[in-house]
């Protein structure tokens, strides 16, 4: 076996060791730069504004990492059984957002998994990511066959759904690339539909400006614009309408094994009446290695008090 192939036979075992759901690898090389400059240039990326900075950067991993030749793709299931609640009385967090941090608990898989590159290839640059550097993830998961890029523009892997975070390796040594894989959305149009701000103005393309997701997580002194405030319904924090919807993330889909994707109790189907009632100390508490905590305090019940009102409960 070449040493390459061994590496990455390595590689994926120990990834899988971690917790990893799947394993896939990519060549290292520029990508196309029509779709991301179109994006941002048409301004659909609204207050996500990381996004608009060095795009130079996001489209050659090897202005990241100096002889890079693979990137390392790696997703991770965070899909837990639950049922939501149609009730506007309780708030919808997003799933993602009911455990712990995925940028924390990641960050620390992929430390170890660079270890043990390390062990084979002691000489090995990395760089990882797990939104924490200009990399376009979805374009490289679908490059490395972890699944193909859904019209609600997640991807999706037929093992997993839509229900995966994406990280990244960067590494300097040229390992076997693995088959992009093909598209299977076919004519369906479902999460397009079920968009009550009509975010996803085509397929594969969001209007962050519209899109509940982006606006539940405004900095905490933006209001919620009032033309979105009536579709925001219950939503507190994300929005899954578009993936709950997709006939892939139907069905018996296996369980996180992650301990710390599972979700606290008080973000699945909470009374709106007993969120309104934390003071500070209790959100803090309640939000502690949560990816709530970034809209603060003032963010959090400006969206609580948006949802009541909807509610009929103010």
């Amino acid at each position: 076996m070449p040493l390459s192939d061994e590496l990455k036979a390595f590689i994926v075992q120990r990834a899988h060791t971690l917790g990893f759901a799947q394993v896939g690898v990519a060549r290292a090389e520029p990508l196309p730069a029509q779709g991301l400059l179109a994006w941002l240039h048409a301004g659909l990326h609204g207050g996500i504004t990381y996004m608009d900075r060095d795009p130079d950067l996001r489209l050659d991993p090897r202005m990241l990492l100096p002889g890079a030749a693979s990137v390392i793709v790696l997703s991770s299931n965070y899909y837990f059984p639950v049922e939501d609640k149609k009730d506007s009385a309780r708030g919808i967090i997003a799933r993602y957002a009911r455990g712990d941090d995925y940028h924390t608990v990641l960050s620390a898989k992929l430390r170890q998994l660079v270890q043990e590159i390390r062990k084979h290839a002691p000489a090995a640059q990395t760089r990882i990511a797990v939104d924490s550097a200009p990399v376009l993830e979805k374009e490289w998961a679908h490059r490395s066959g972890i699944g193909w890029r859904g019209k609600h523009s997640c991807i999706i892997s037929p093992q997993y759904g839509s229900w995966i975070f994406l990280s990244e390796i960067i590494l300097d040594l040229e390992l076997p690339a693995d088959q992009p894989m093909e598209e299977r959305c076919g004519s369906c149009r479902l999460c397009l539909d079920a968009c009550p701000t009509g975010a996803l103005i085509r397929p594969y393309v969001v209007d962050s400006r519209k899109c509940i997701s982006a606006i539940t997580q405004l900095k905490p002194d933006q209001p919620i614009p009032i033309e979105h405030q009536a579709a925001m319904g219950n939503h507190l924090f994300g929005c899954d309408l578009c993936q709950a919807i997709c006939p892939w993330n139907q069905g018996q889909l296996p369980p996180t094994t992650e301990a710390g994707f599972s979700p606290r109790p008080y973000f699945t189907n909470p009374l709106l009446t007993d969120l309104a009632g934390w003071d500070e100390a209790q959100f803090l508490q309640r939000t502690s290695r949560s990816p709530i905590k970034k809209v603060k305090y003032a963010g959090f019940m400006r969206n609580v008090q948006v949802a009541l009102r909807n509610g009929k409960q103010l």
